[in-house]
């Protein structure tokens, strides 16, 4: 999908990476290496994506890190863009709309990271049917070519394990 609008593959990189969870921020280095490409290939993407906007630059001592914009005027539509590219948006709807009481959910590992590793974690807090649960983990991997591990706890226990869920690279969606 991303493929049709960006033509550049190092371009689609760098909007999965930071828009998918804008409150990632990275330095140059780190994402050549992540993305196994030459730093200089790669300065000039993200220079462009600053000069327009999309992206923040913040200097810290030698490094300059980068994060998605989240006040460009665009940037719900990049983000949302991001999301249906890789399913996330299909899944959170479905999960919410049919599994009974879902009081958070929150996307853990990888994809919380802006990495599309195929494997999707996601953690539901709330009273589900795990039935329902593991059907529609099921539809939504057929639906987005990729592998859906889902977690269910009731909210006391989310409550009392809390920083447990929360110390891993994590995004809440709802």
């Amino acid at each position: 999908m991303l493929t049709e609008l960006f033509t550049s593959k190092t371009r689609i990189k760098v909007l999965l990476k930071l828009f998918l969870n804008p409150e990632v921020s990275c330095y140059l280095r780190e994402l050549a290496t992540e993305f196994s490409q030459s730093p200089n290939a790669l300065k000039s993407e993200l220079d462009s994506l600053s000069e327009a906007g999309y992206l923040e630059r913040e200097q810290n001592g030698r490094s300059v890190y980068f994060r998605a914009n989240k006040a460009h005027p665009f940037f719900p539509e990049i983000s949302s863009i991001v999301r249906k590219s890789l399913g996330i948006d299909k899944l959170v709807d479905e999960v919410v709309a049919s599994l009974g009481e879902v009081e958070a959910v929150y996307i853990l590992d990888d994809y919380a990271q802006g990495k599309d590793s195929g494997l999707i974690d996601v953690l539901i807090v709330g009273n589900v049917d795990k039935d329902r649960m593991a059907e529609l983990c099921r539809i939504v991997e057929n639906k987005v070519g990729r592998k859906v591990r889902a977690i269910d706890i009731g909210p006391n226990e989310f409550e009392l394990s809390r920083n447990v869920f929360l110390s891993r690279p994590n995004w809440k969606v709802v």
